[in-house]
């Protein structure tokens, strides 16, 4: 028992893989993703300073690296399903929020366990930090239907996770990284040669056309 059971748990995200029950060419496990949202959220933040904005780094890190940390309790769920309505957003949002709190209290010595709620629970705000995870979170997520399409899987799941992604992406527009991403790295992704291109062009040319 005790802060043991948190750091067992660690090796617990390695085994949750997301966007379970469909065929995938290359399976992505809760443990990289943190780790692959931390990385881009660190130049998404990097871009926001340069164009002169204020980035608490201390609380960007701790949003990134412990985001989905939640999901040792519920697995990961597809995000089309996750975000289908608002309500069953909020409702996976409170069942993981009670279920953190809860394991917090039984495992962490009480000291830290007021600094640990904080740092566990939902990073997606309205700060900064908050909407650059938001970003960083889809950006990965968008890279990942990315790859399966690349490689040519059959599975309709990875165009529509695609399209989510960076219609979420594009809400953030009035940011810096956004804007550098959009124009920028974006562009390169479409470049790269792979077979069903025209497909993902059309989605990608829709939603950059369309207003959000």
């Amino acid at each position: 028992m005790g802060v043991h059971q948190y750091f067992k748990s660690l090796n617990d995200l390695e085994k949750l893989i997301r966007c379970p029950g469909k065929f995938k060419y290359q399976e992505h496990n809760v443990a990289a993703h943190s780790f692959k949202v931390t990385k881009i959220a660190q130049y998404l933040g990097t871009v926001e300073e340069y164009h002169g904005n204020e980035v608490n780094w201390k609380d960007l890190y701790e949003k990134a690296l412990n985001h989905d940390y939640p999901e040792i309790f519920t697995g990961d769920i597809k995000t089309p399903v996750k975000y289908a309505s608002g309500e069953l957003n909020m409702l996976f949002m409170e069942v993981e929020e009670t279920m953190t709190s809860r394991f917090i209290e039984e495992e962490f010595p009480e000291q830290y366990q007021e600094i640990y709620k904080r740092r566990l629970k939902e990073g997606k705000d309205e700060s900064l930090e908050g909407q650059i995870l938001s970003v960083a979170d889809k950006i990965d997520l968008l890279y990942e239907s990315f790859g399966e399409i690349q490689k040519r899987n059959p599975e309709p799941l990875f165009f529509e996770i695609y399209e989510m992604s960076l219609v979420t992406i594009k809400k953030f527009s009035h940011l810096a990284c956004v804007q550098d991403f959009l124009q920028n790295i974006l562009s390169d992704m479409l470049k790269e040669r792979f077979i069903p291109k025209t497909e993902l062009m059309e989605i990608t040319e829709s939603i950059m056309n369309k207003e959000i």
